[in-house]
């Protein structure tokens, strides 16, 4: 039985050690000089001005995660739309509930303002 996964596993161990043999000699035979221009922060060919790093606004991951939540959501309708036609009524109405789960999500977030971008 675990036979039919002795490939899977023969190619994740071929790709890792090929990984870890690739990084090895990058590090083994690379060149190891470094100065105050090369840990500086690059962006754009412009020097940077302040710190390298900021505090970026709560706000943007709030947006990022409903992006992501509600583009997985929507994965689920391609599977059914295949099915669509021997499911029947039953899964049109499963649908139904489901877009309208999404739907209470997706105006509470919107009432709550979390997509306004400012």
């Amino acid at each position: 039985m675990l036979l039919q996964y002795a490939a899977i596993a023969a190619f994740v161990i071929i790709t890792a050690v090929i990984g870890f043999i690739a990084i090895g000699l990058g590090m083994l035979f690379g060149p190891k000089h470094s100065s105050d221009k090369k840990a500086m922060p690059y962006e754009s060919g412009m020097n940077p001005i302040g710190p390298g790093t900021r505090r970026i606004p709560v706000r943007f991951y709030m947006v990022a995660v409903l992006f992501i939540l509600f583009d997985i959501e929507t994965i689920f309708l391609l599977p059914w739309a295949i099915v669509f036609r021997q499911l029947g009524v039953f899964g049109l109405a499963e649908m139904a509930v489901f877009i309208a789960i999404l739907l209470v999500g997706y105006f509470y977030a919107w009432k709550k303002g979390a997509l306004e971008w400012e």
